[in-house]
């Protein structure tokens, strides 16, 4: 039986992340990382905060080259609604950054983790499934498919929405579903997207645009599953045609690449993201729509909140209650997160004309008072930073008038 500090159970790019993260901050870690089942086309948008972790971890610098970086944000409505908003334009250097953040496809990402996982050496990895998993208060003890079996002071749970861990323990979960799909494609344009991201806000959901080195860009359509299905049994010229009418032929001529991918939307959140020897992060804790660019961003916290209780005192045992500890420290950012992202999307789908009347106030609001604006772009990029910066700002403001 082997022994470690922490087992990691989940091969995704949290998972991994966690495992190179709590390696390099001393501890002993065992992955539990099976080969993905399928190809992962999607790509990924990472917010400064992240990006700076990554950096933190030796990664980032590797990682750049496979990166566009996002130095401006516009909303458009798209609606065909008597209630419109006006176009709402962030830009990275308002709030005195280069950009706000960057995509890549992860696929480059999970390559880079790959190789770091093979070349760290507090890292051991198994390929088999974790089968049976008993959680003490001493101990996690973990039995593979393969019959091999290994013992933890600490279990952190990656492994997805049905999560073997999270079941174990006992933590029960909130699931609700939307009625809608996510296309999921990269597309060449004949004109440069210049860093910048477009999110038009249909009636059906978001259709965001977002930058990739050279001419190309992602795009999440998020719409009914019924459209979904009938634009992706369109041939690849079509659906071009398609995405280029709905893009108001902002990039010029559109050509869709292979790899179009359906998901349907729903969301899951966990009562609680940790409990005892155990600490759930990722899809294991938390599922929403890809609105936003949140979702990894808030499991790059996840991680960094663990790496702060875990890697303090590396040479200290892990403590029996670092799961409650792990939970009291995530609890606020998850639930805030989850419902902003909800109720953005309810917003787009509902007829409800008081609830239109928000939507387009609130964005003309940030469209129109750059103070504000910059609170919320701060707040986007990394949870609590705008209000922080609020007594700076006020400051300046001021200081500009006494000049």
């Amino acid at each position: 039986m082997k022994t470690f500090e922490v087992a990691v159970i989940g091969g995704g790019l949290a998972g991994m992340i966690a495992a190179i993260a709590l390696g390099r901050g001393g501890r002993n870690v065992a992955l539990i990382a099976p080969p993905a089942p399928r190809e992962d086309r999607r790509t990924t948008a990472l917010m400064d905060q992240s990006i700076r972790f990554l950096d933190r971890l030796a990664l980032w610098d590797k990682l750049k080259p496979a990166a566009a970086p996002l130095a401006t944000m516009r909303i458009i409505d798209g609606t065909n609604r008597l209630l419109r908003a006006p176009t709402a334009t962030f830009r990275s250097a308002e709030v005195g950054l280069e950009a706000f953040g960057y995509n890549f496809p992860n696929k480059a990402l999970m390559d880079l983790l790959e190789a770091a996982i093979v070349a760290e050496g507090n890292i051991t990895r198994f390929t088999a499934f974790a089968d049976a998993i008993e959680v003490s208060a001493d101990m996690v003890a973990i039995t593979l498919s393969d019959g091999d079996t290994l013992v933890a002071d600490f279990a952190i749970g990656a492994d997805g929405r049905k999560s073997k861990l999270r079941e174990t323990v006992g933590i029960d979960t909130r699931n609700w579903s939307y009625p809608q799909s996510a296309m999921v494609l990269n597309f060449a344009h004949s004109l440069p997207h210049e860093n910048i991201s477009t999110e038009f806000h249909t009636e059906s959901g978001p259709f965001t645009q977002v930058p990739l080195p050279g001419q190309r860009s992602s795009l999440v359509w998020v719409q009914s599953p019924s459209d979904a299905q009938a634009r992706n049994e369109l041939s690849l010229a079509e659906l071009s045609n398609v995405v280029e009418e709905r893009m108001q032929s902002l990039l010029g001529k559109v050509t869709v690449e292979e790899g179009v991918q359906i998901w349907p939307l729903s969301s899951m959140m966990a009562h609680r993201s940790g409990k005892g020897r155990v600490a759930l992060i990722g899809e294991a804790a938390h599922v929403f729509p890809p609105i936003g660019a949140q979702g990894l961003n808030l499991s790059l916290r996840d991680v960094m909140a663990l790496t702060d209780i875990l890697s303090a005192r590396p040479e200290l045992p892990i403590a029996a209650d670092t799961g409650n500890q792990f939970d009291r420290k995530r609890r606020a950012d998850i639930v805030t997160r989850t419902a902003s992202v909800d109720v953005l999307n309810r917003s787009l789908l509902s007829d409800f004309l008081p609830m239109q009347v928000l939507r387009a106030a609130g964005l003309h609001i940030l469209a129109a008072v750059p103070p504000f604006r910059s609170i919320v772009m701060r707040e986007g990029i990394e949870p609590g930073r705008g209000f922080r910066d609020i007594p700076a700002a006020i400051r300046e403001r001021l200081g500009r008038k006494k000049a």
